[in-house]
């Protein structure tokens, strides 16, 4: 990281004494353990690339406190406010929500978030549906089986990087049959966009990712936005970085990374996974080149981590 990033100016080293900082400078990673605003609040304008990350979805879970839709958007405002600040032009966010249910009523959490991020000056590039084959199973709805990543930028001028996360085509090896290319491959050579609808097998019992987190990111899910989103030596953020998933995939790939979570728990579990990591025995499931994602619990590989030089 810059000196700004790896806290060696004042406006960065200024926090609570309170907070628990761990340093991975194999990787260039900082893994934090305090509130995500006063955090964030620390971190200069206009230094970080992409951000990553699954707010608390008020409904309940051991790490929130389930308060009223009004007042749940209040108090995500500022934080939303801050990573609006701290992003580069041409960088990325990827809010990645579900649905919150208030007496049997689904609010579908995207939906409640767009105003808030447009009224910002951000522009909506994708809303990505995530979708799995596992969770709970509903008796008065149809059980939920996708949630959603919105996918702004600030300014026009953005990152994305589509060759490195294209999937093999349908036909790929299809040819023009009339006109000047005919005879030629009619599609990419490099595989195609993979879309909006990623189906990528959700963490759950047996996954081999699994820790006492209970709603962690897949590796894969995160490793195709840091892909496609950042270039190399690039700082990816995730200011609820849970179980470290962020930091791992931005390892894997070369880039720089900064997380936050005000758990001890998760602190904990997030430094013990990077620094499996770092020793190349961290096990996770990874969408090859030449694999597509749709059913990928049929074509899922356990690795090795190997972090990229």
């Amino acid at each position: 990281m810059d000196k700004r990033a790896r806290g060696k100016s004042k406006e960065f080293t200024n926090r609570p004494t309170m907070v628990k900082v761990r340093e991975y400078p194999s990787i260039g990673a900082r893994l934090l353990q305090g509130e995500a605003l006063s955090q964030l609040l620390e971190i200069p304008s206009n230094s970080v690339q992409l951000i990553i990350t699954s707010p608390p979805y008020n409904i309940g879970k051991e790490y929130e406190k389930k308060v009223s839709y009004e007042k749940y958007l209040g108090e995500m405002s500022p934080i939303i406010n801050e990573l609006v600040r701290i992003l580069k032009p041409g960088g990325s966010i990827c809010w990645q929500v579900g649905n919150g249910v208030s007496k049997g009523e689904v609010f579908p959490l995207d939906a409640l978030f767009y105003p808030i991020f447009k009224s910002l000056g951000l522009s909506l590039r994708n809303r990505i549906v995530w979708t799995f084959g596992h969770g709970l199973h509903a008796q008065k709805r149809f059980s939920g089986r996708h949630e959603t990543i919105l996918w702004f930028t600030k300014g026009e001028d953005y990152v994305f990087n589509l060759d490195s996360v294209r999937v093999p085509s349908k036909y790929p090896n299809k040819k023009h049959y009339k006109g000047p290319n005919r005879g030629r491959l009619s599609g990419n050579p490099l595989g195609k966009n993979p879309g909006d609808v990623w189906e990528i097998t959700n963490v759950k019992a047996l996954h081999p990712e699994k820790t006492e987190h209970p709603c962690q990111f897949p590796v894969a899910l995160v490793d195709r936005l840091v892909k496609a989103l950042s270039n190399p030596n690039d700082i990816v953020l995730d200011p609820y970085v849970g179980s470290g998933t962020t930091i791992i995939a931005s390892a894997l790939n070369g880039r720089r990374s900064i997380g936050i979570d005000i758990s001890k728990k998760y602190f904990s579990i997030a430094d013990n996974r990077i620094k499996t990591l770092i020793n190349g025995n961290l096990k996770y499931v990874t969408i090859l080149k030449n694999q597509d994602s749709r059913n990928s619990s049929r074509r899922k590989e356990y690795k090795l981590a190997r972090r990229a030089n």
